[in-house]
């Protein structure tokens, strides 16, 4: 005869014929602060699996891949080149404030790389994975994250080829480039966030992946890759400064390659934004998660 053994926040642990084996329960929680104060406490649990994830998520990317780690790099690669071609040669040399324009448009679609990477796997994160959530429980935000993290390898690769370029134009890198890292973590942050939002409605409209790509196109424009911040126009530059991205990668740009400080107020704003769109995002995605195995 099974026999109770121990029961606490909705795990029980029963014994039965001499075995024992633990089921999740899964209850509504009494409030709904209380139930993603619940979820946040058990994440780092399942740290192995986060890890497990994202390193199937690059293993799989690079599988029997003929260029190997290359692919990291040809996306900002040929970004970067097109850019040059258009921007820099056919339709007139864009500023680039002082900057070989190569080394000024590939120091942005680095990051902006990052980022659209992100957005776009982390979106179909959860229809991609409709048999193993409709199958076994764990947390569903692991997902998405999975494809951020697996994300920063690709950064990592990609950035060997700006050092290359700052080396063949001789641009060194000067006492700002250590704010490259807390920016990135805001990228990282700022993509999670979306990528949250978008993954939990693709759920209900399963049209959401096909409108992302789009959306990211109009949003690289919106933000300053192929230009500096300081062309926009001052009268737009509130509305503009609306978008994270402009201070994040307007900052990204300065400290790595120009050896500036950030425009601290523009920064400021895209780390507050950032900052304030992740519990958003996060609490959208955890009300579609407890029905999300019916929509599958």
């Amino acid at each position: 005869m099974a026999s109770l053994l121990h029961s606490r926040r909705g795990f029980q642990l029963m014994r039965t014929a001499g075995l024992e084996r633990q089921l999740t329960v899964i209850r509504p929680p009494a409030s709904r602060v209380a139930g993603l104060a619940s979820h946040l406490r058990e994440l780092p649990r399942y740290l192995d699996l986060l890890y497990v994830l994202t390193r199937h998520r690059v293993h799989v990317r690079y599988k029997q891949s003929a260029l190997g780690f290359a692919w990291a790099v040809l996306q900002p690669l040929l970004l970067m080149l097109i850019f040059t071609f258009v921007f820099g040669l056919i339709s007139g040399r864009l500023p680039s404030e002082g900057l070989p324009y190569p080394v000024f448009v590939y120091a942005a679609v680095l990051p902006w790389t990052f980022f659209s990477t992100c957005v776009s796997n982390a979106t179909g994160s959860l229809i991609g994975h409709a048999n193993l959530i409709t199958k076994v429980w764990f947390p569903r935000e692991l997902l998405p994250v999975s494809y951020v993290t697996a994300a920063l390898f690709d950064l990592f690769i990609a950035s060997l080829l700006l050092f290359v370029l700052m080396a063949w134009h001789e641009v060194t890198p000067g006492s700002h480039a250590w704010l490259a890292g807390p920016i990135t973590i805001l990228i990282a942050v700022l993509a999670l966030s979306v990528g949250l939002f978008a993954a939990a409605l693709q759920v209900r409209f399963r049209d959401i992946g096909l409108a992302v790509p789009l959306l990211l196109q109009v949003w690289m424009f919106l933000s300053p890759v192929v230009y500096s911040y300081d062309r926009v126009p001052e009268q737009w530059r509130l509305l503009y400064s609306l978008n994270p991205m402009a201070g994040l990668i307007d900052g990204f740009r300065r400290a790595v390659v120009q050896d500036r400080s950030p425009d601290w107020s523009l920064l400021g704003l895209s780390a507050s934004l950032t900052l304030l769109v992740l519990p958003a995002a996060y609490v959208y995605f955890k009300s579609v998660d407890a029905t999300l195995a019916d929509r599958m």
